[in-house]
């Protein structure tokens, strides 16, 4: 275990691990920055731009809590730098959690157990790399393509527009309600933090109706997050 956290944070590893970190980072500031002069092109004021970006990074803010408690865990078997890399560029730490140990399941040792050598840990670097190369590939191939279906679709009248607006709320709709599901339907206990969740996500949407209270549509996504969270620890 030893000679595979040196290897895991070894200087190698950090030098790629920053290389990606840097490129996601410019990414993130030139999507910030097209978004932003796309917006005020569309009409929109400076106002509104920079109230959508405070919503997108507040909004981000719950999300990431779950990410990085699960990213702690993987640090004590997978080092510092790959954790870093592997969440910064997909996110998603249960599925990464997951793939490490399938990766090392296969290799025939236990994630942090018996059997867990340089070659294993080698073994779910490339697993995790690899399976997660689907998701960039088909953003690098298809985002173009799609952006240009929308345009033909929206640009043949009001109607098309409408339709197309219904077709993305149903999309997300369908995401979340299937991860949604999956969980409700391992018990009461899940069941009641979704409730809790969705119950707090409607209050606080129409009380942000108020002028007094506008704040809080900025602030539901981690408000609802946060409340289901702790009604799930304290109640459950």
């Amino acid at each position: 275990m030893q000679q595979v956290m040196e290897l895991a944070n070894s200087n190698i590893m950090w030098l790629v691990a920053s290389i990606v970190i840097c490129i996601v980072i410019f990414q993130s500031i030139k999507f910030i920055q097209l978004a932003s002069k796309t917006g005020i092109e569309q009409g929109m004021s400076k106002k509104e731009v920079n109230s959508a970006l405070k919503t997108g990074a507040i909004a981000a803010i719950g999300p990431s809590v779950a990410i990085v408690i699960v990213a702690i865990s993987l640090i004590a078997f997978l080092g510092n730098p790959l954790t870093l890399l592997r969440i910064g560029v997909i996110g998603s730490a249960p599925i990464e959690s997951v793939g490490a140990s399938f990766a090392a399941e296969a290799s025939g040792a236990t994630l942090g157990g018996a059997g867990y050598d340089q070659m294993v840990f080698t073994a779910i670097v490339w697993t995790l790399c690899i399976g997660g190369m689907g998701w960039l590939l088909f953003t690098a191939l298809f985002t173009k393509s799609l952006g240009n279906t929308e345009k033909k679709l929206t640009s043949k009248g009001e109607k098309s527009k409408k339709t197309m607006g219904i077709i993305s709320t149903a999309a997300i709709i369908a995401a979340f309600g299937n991860l949604v599901s999956a969980q409700i339907i391992q018990g009461l206990a899940p069941f009641v933090v979704a409730v809790a969740a969705g119950a707090t996500m409607v209050i606080a949407t129409k009380l942000s109706e108020k002028p007094k209270l506008s704040w809080l549509r900025e602030w539901s996504l981690g408000l609802s997050i946060l409340i289901s969270l702790c009604f799930g620890y304290f109640f459950i």
